[in-house]
């Protein structure tokens, strides 16, 4: 895979000291946890980092960032000839003829998949799964918009999920089969992978796993009219079709602290205060900025998403300025020395136990009766000690997850699925130990109590794909 071109940030006319603003902004709010940046400018990388435990080549859920690589599929079919955008969604799926009557859900079209205005008023993905268990698409056709498809936005998990399978009837490909020659591997982006629905195909709506760097290269090549390295990939027109308003969010939502999501919606993407970006829960960003002609990628752990956008625009743009800057060689230099030493706060505790040792060595711990019913699905915690080194032992189900204790800072274990963890005996009754799934946004937080011989857990945010630790890992092996 070819890098992507480097510069210093004063050559591409960005102040260092707005990216330090922006990084002070982001590790000083106690609701967001950053776990990747890549600054574009220029067609350059002006600043790149990592907040250990995580690492540059490593996997990370999009959440509903996917839909935007969805989006990109579509505009490849549509210039194929294999879509078109105002065709009746039930057109692509005759097999379901006979059950959908409803004249508003016969009156749905492929743009109205695109562009979250199907009709329905809130999300229907888990109304849509209560009429056909099997079949998303047909349950999704067979709920009736309640307005004309078309007039109302809402943001509607099998409404792209429905796009999702039209690309892959069309084709006789998943996704990342028919992106692979077409976009993945034009961009220079490696290994990806996509959860796929329980009739095989991959969600579309979410669960695509990919590096930060491949954020960053889709949102160059939207920046540059859909041209990668003087090719066209992307049909000419698209990119200005999926990143303008096609529908109206502001009554969606009327929350004035959330301001850039009242900006309009295109096709799978988010219209911002200032460019528009793709979006997945728990802040991953793709952020398209035509007016400063940068892109901005990141993957991180929050529930105050619209925070980290108020921190961009605070910070980032005023940053952008014009280039060179000169005489800023020492502020790039320290800026690039922060951005090599991110790392996020380990949670502490000793390395061994300071009492009851031999009590510790080979326990066992069942769950805390008070967890409540959406808890993590780990059923047992044994702790155990082989000459001076400790290990706490999760089991779920057939996984075994042998987690090392006391070795300072955050330990990554890649086996059986890639986790850090950190933290230790925090009394002597007590051990606590964060398990970062280095694959997802998420933490699970274990903690072991000795008298009650019981452990309690919680994830730091809720899994959307289910609460099996062992589902928070990329689904390799499918193509």
């Amino acid at each position: 895979m070819t890098a992507l071109p480097m510069s210093s940030p004063a050559a591409q006319g960005v102040a260092a000291s707005g990216v330090h603003a922006f990084l002070d902004g982001l590790e000083a709010a106690a609701d967001i946890e950053p776990h990747s940046l890549m600054i574009l400018r220029h067609d350059h990388v002006v600043a790149s980092g990592w907040w250990t435990p995580y690492s540059p080549q490593r996997l990370h859920l999009l959440y509903s960032l996917s839909k935007s690589f969805t989006a990109t599929a579509a505009g490849l079919a549509v210039a194929e000839g294999l879509i078109r955008l105002d065709d009746p969604v039930i057109s692509y799926f005759p097999e379901f003829e006979a059950d959908i009557t409803d004249p508003r859900s016969r009156a749905m079209l492929v743009r109205h998949l695109a562009s979250m205005s199907s009709g329905h008023l809130e999300d229907a993905l888990e109304r849509a799964r209560a009429l056909d268990t099997e079949n998303l698409v047909r349950g999704f056709l067979l709920l009736p918009p309640d307005r004309d498809p078309g007039t109302v936005f809402a943001y509607n998990q099998p409404a792209t999920y429905t796009l999702a399978a039209i690309l892959q009837k069309v084709t006789g490909q998943t996704l990342t089969a028919y992106l692979r020659p077409r976009l993945l591997d034009p961009l220079g982006i490696g290994e990806t992978a996509w959860i796929r629905y329980r009739t095989g195909g991959e969600l579309g709506f979410s669960g695509l796993h990919a590096a930060t760097d491949a954020v960053a290269r889709l949102g160059q090549l939207y920046l540059r009219d859909g041209v990668w390295d003087g090719e066209r990939l992307l049909p000419e027109g698209w990119v200005a079709e999926a990143g303008r308003v096609h529908s109206e969010t502001a009554s969606a939502a009327p929350d004035a602290a959330w301001s850039d999501w009242q900006q309009g919606y295109g096709f799978q993407f988010w219209m911002s205060r200032h460019g528009y970006r793709g979006d997945g829960a728990y802040g991953q960003f793709c952020l398209v900025l035509p007016e400063h002609d940068a892109v901005i990628a990141m993957t991180a752990q929050t529930e105050n998403m619209q925070k980290v956008l108020d921190l961009v625009w605070e910070h980032l743009l005023p940053a952008f300025g014009p280039r060179p800057l000169p005489g800023r060689e020492e502020d790039d230099a320290a800026l690039a020395e922060r951005l090599a030493r991110l790392t996020l706060p380990a949670a502490p505790g000793k390395a061994t136990p300071p009492e009851h040792a031999e009590a510790w060595a080979g326990a066992g711990f069942a769950p805390d009766a008070a967890m409540p019913e959406d808890r993590p699905a780990v059923t047992a915690v044994r702790v155990s000690v082989t000459g001076e080194s400790w290990h706490v032992t999760l089991v779920e189900d057939d996984l075994r997850l042998e987690l090392p204790l006391g070795q300072g800072g955050w330990t990554v274990v890649e086996e059986p699925m890639p986790v850090a963890v950190s933290g230790g005996w925090t009394d002597p009754d007590t051990l606590v130990v964060d398990v970062a799934c280095l694959e997802t946004p998420h933490h699970l937080l274990v903690t072991c109590s000795l008298p009650d011989a019981a452990f309690s857990a919680r994830w730091s945010t809720r899994p959307l794909h289910g609460r099996s630790l062992g589902s928070l890992r990329a689904p390799r092996g499918s193509v």
